[in-house]
């Protein structure tokens, strides 16, 4: 059934329920980051676009990379320090970070100012996906189009 499109303003649109999916102990790292689905509003099903918000202290993800799907992120307020394995960078208001699936060069955001850190991320849904955190025992694969979260000898959680 085809969706009817209605705008919305990206700001009021309720955080998603469940912060995270990772499974514990990692999903307690997430308490300083919320997400808004803005793509699902839209049924979208190639890519999801996100406005996320990370408090003071907080990290948009565990350190991590895609074997099939491309990242892309855009700051909208507050300034955030990327942390990449080549090390850290600085992005503000108006800059943007794209990364592309396949390049094993682990990435996430981190608040490490007094204001929140609010910004849209874009990546597509590529199926075949594997999320590699080489920082952490964990890994996620695709399994009939949903994440799923094993340990990185493919033990379950």
């Amino acid at each position: 059934m085809p969706v009817d499109p209605k705008p919305a303003i990206a700001a009021e649109v309720p955080p998603r329920v469940k912060r995270s999916l990772y499974p514990e102990p990692y999903y307690s790292r997430m308490a300083g980051r919320d997400k808004q689905t803005l793509g699902d509003l839209f049924g979208l099903k190639n890519f999801g676009v996100n406005r996320a918000t990370i408090r003071p202290g907080g990290t948009s993800a565990l350190r991590h990379w895609h074997t099939r799907q491309d990242e892309f992120v855009y700051i909208l307020s507050g300034t955030a320090t990327l942390v990449m394995d080549g090390g850290e960078t600085p992005l503000r208001a108006g800059m943007c970070v794209g990364f592309r699936a396949g390049e094993a060069n682990g990435h996430m955001l981190a608040n490490r100012g007094a204001e929140d850190v609010v910004y849209l991320e874009v990546g597509d849904r590529t199926a075949g996906d594997v999320v590699t955190y080489p920082d952490d025992d964990i890994q996620a694969v695709m399994v009939d189009g949903q994440r799923k979260f094993l340990r990185k000898d493919g033990s379950a959680f």
